[in-house]
């Protein structure tokens, strides 16, 4: 079979804790207290291993990215977000070096519609024993119309999208600098949230290595397409190029809005 089919855990996930939906519900990652298997901290940066191992075959883990539950990226300083990445990129490496793994996804979930159930900002880490790394990207769906390039670090709107509408990606070269990628990442997350689609609630992050470059594809999320849920139809939206022009204009023209302290 040309797919990479993995058990999920349907009874352990019946208990993860859930509060994106059901707000009052206590968060876990709020209470430093009694995490359990810290493998490292950077101040309020917290890796860890997954209490709840749902994909079966894997090893996951939970980069916490802080202390405050209710902002995200597009609030963090520049400073912040820089240190997140960092300590992101730094565990995703370790576990892809460590010779135990096919492969290991990097990504992150926000917002109702994103896939994730706890509101609290964090990314997810998954190392897979057994996987079909070919299957897991196409690397012409992380390219696109070039919107800003600096330091072997490209900004692009994708022309081939993976979904559908609005996906931004990273594209990192081979020395490429980690503080340009962060800013990048913020600033994709920023519009998007902020500018792309009126009251957009969620995003994903998509990590993916090839060769000595390192992509990220940013992805907001809304209801998915049944063409692409059914048939795997992916759609080109006519705004692309709109969305290249007015990303330019609000982060990297002169009169740019946006500043990230």
């Amino acid at each position: 079979m040309n797919v990479n089919l993995i058990r999920f855990n349907t009874d352990v996930g019946k208990t993860k804790p859930e509060n994106i939906i059901h707000t009052d519900n206590a968060c876990p990652f709020c209470d430093v207290a009694n995490l359990k298997d810290i493998l490292e901290t950077d101040d309020d940066i917290i890796f860890l291993k997954n209490k709840y191992i749902v994909v079966e075959g894997a090893d996951q883990f939970v980069l916490i990215e802080g202390k405050d539950c209710d902002i995200d990226m597009p609030n963090y300083s520049r400073e912040k977000m820089r240190r997140v990445i960092r300590m992101g990129l730094r565990q995703w490496k370790k576990l892809l070096d460590c010779g135990k793994y096919e492969d290991v996804l990097f990504f992150k979930n926000f917002g109702p519609m994103s896939g994730g159930t706890i509101r609290h900002p964090h990314m997810q880490l998954v190392g897979f024993k057994n996987l079909k790394k070919e299957l897991l990207f196409d690397p012409v769906e992380l390219g696109g119309i070039v919107i800003a390039q600096e330091n072997d670090v490209e900004l692009n709107v994708s022309n081939c999208p993976r979904v559908g509408f609005g996906e931004l990606n990273v594209v990192v070269e081979q020395g490429g600098s980690h503080e340009t990628r962060a800013d990048f990442l913020q600033i994709g997350v920023h519009y998007l949230m902020n500018f792309f689609r009126k009251n957009l609630s969620s995003y994903n992050i998509f990590f993916y290595h090839r060769a000595e470059k390192i992509f990220a594809k940013i992805m907001p999320r809304f209801a998915t397409s049944p063409y692409f849920v059914g048939y795997n139809i992916h759609f080109l939206p006519r705004n692309v190029p709109q969305i290249a022009k007015e990303v330019r204009e609000i982060y990297f023209g002169d009169e740019k809005k946006i500043f990230f302290e």
